[in-house]
């Protein structure tokens, strides 16, 4: 394998890439100021693009909130989304009915590929 060996240019020591012909889109400075600890965070954002409102602090992981000319602006409240549990994704697809007769299906099934059957001692789910 000695014999063999990779000739040429290094691997990954250098780039076959050039910047010859690439134009660089307008850019912006946004700063986030952060309550918590009081330090700022600077990024850069596309000048069309808009900023998030909130950006997680470098410095302490508390939210610092978008300033706009030296004044921190108030967030929107309508941004937030509550988060959906798989519970209410699960239930916007079905209904309780049709879930309680799935699970009848799957618990029959489950119970007759073990060879145990239906236990006649086990209540009903629901009822």
């Amino acid at each position: 394998m000695a014999d063999r060996s990779l000739r040429g240019i290094r691997l990954g020591a250098q780039s076959l890439q050039s910047e010859e012909g690439v134009v660089f889109m307008e850019r912006r400075e946004t700063t986030y100021k952060c309550d918590t600890c009081g330090s700022t965070t600077s990024l850069m954002f596309a000048a069309d693009a808009e900023p998030p409102q909130k950006w997680e602090c470098r410095s302490c992981g508390a939210e610092a909130v978008l300033s706009v000319d030296g004044k921190t602006i108030t967030p929107d409240a309508a941004d937030e989304k509550t988060a959906r549990t798989h519970w209410d994704m699960l239930m916007e697809r079905r209904t309780r009915a049709e879930l309680e007769e799935l699970l009848e299906e799957r618990l029959a099934f489950i119970r007759a590929r073990r060879g145990a059957g239906e236990d006649p001692t086990r209540e009903k789910i629901g009822a």
